[in-house]
């Protein structure tokens, strides 16, 4: 199945569908499933250029020919997969953001479990989320529309928060909240993105989450975060 670039691949309504538009029956459902399953999990091991139909056939236990009747390419079920990641972990980063006080230890508490949900997602679902920046960057607008989904609620939330501030004059004033949201989204991604290489230096993600957690605070709120 090849997403549509134009539709939110968050739509709740759009059932699980063959190759050939056909909604697929319960023991259909679940080959499809597995086929995915397989996907996911030989992409942590396999570049996704060098990952071929054959092998996620032949680790779901099936065959090509069957892995054809619900994707048309290996780049498709990717697709389905970051459809259904999108679909069911994004929601929660926004919710972080409205449901903060921003005010005190407590608000500062829930800049650090946004930190936190962000860093567990990226550490969940790195395999696709890799594919996702890797087309991305190479001009497929069918994941670049993804990514845009991914972290849009996020920055539309964080721009709020700070706008939110700027009227009672706090926060960073004379600057746009777009710009701020902006920032503060594709700080916190590239941070989790990129949590192992910290690691292998010997950072570690607490200090990772906490950091995230200060910035995110200070720059929304304007105010020192509590010790």
């Amino acid at each position: 199945m090849t997403a549509n670039p134009d539709a939110s691949p968050a739509d709740p309504d759009l059932e699980p569908r063959a190759a050939d538009g056909r909604v697929p029956g319960r023991r259909g459902q679940a080959t499809r499933q597995k086929l995915l399953d397989c996907t996911a999990d030989m992409l942590r091991t396999t570049s996704y250029r060098d990952l071929k139909v054959v092998d996620i056939a032949r680790e779901a236990g099936t065959s090509p020919a069957t892995f054809y009747q619900y994707f048309p390419d290996v780049e498709s079920a990717i697709l389905v997969l970051a459809d259904d990641m999108v679909a069911t972990g994004t929601e929660q980063f926004a919710e972080l953001v409205r449901t903060n006080s921003w005010r005190g230890r407590a608000g500062y508490e829930g800049a650090e479990a946004l930190a936190g949900a962000l860093l567990s997602f990226w550490a969940q679902h790195q395999p696709v989320l890799r594919v996702i920046d890797l087309a991305t960057d190479e001009g497929d607008r069918r994941f670049a529309n993804i990514r845009i989904h991914l972290l849009n609620d996020l920055n539309n939330a964080l721009a709020a928060a700070a706008k939110e501030h700027q009227r009672a004059g706090k926060g960073q004033q004379g600057i746009d909240s777009e710009a701020i949201a902006g920032v503060l989204v594709a700080m916190l991604a590239h941070v989790s993105a990129h949590r192992l290489g910290f690691e292998l230096w010997g950072v570690r993600a607490e200090d990772l989450q906490s950091t995230m957690a200060r910035i995110v605070f200070w720059t929304v709120t304007g105010q020192k975060p509590p010790t």
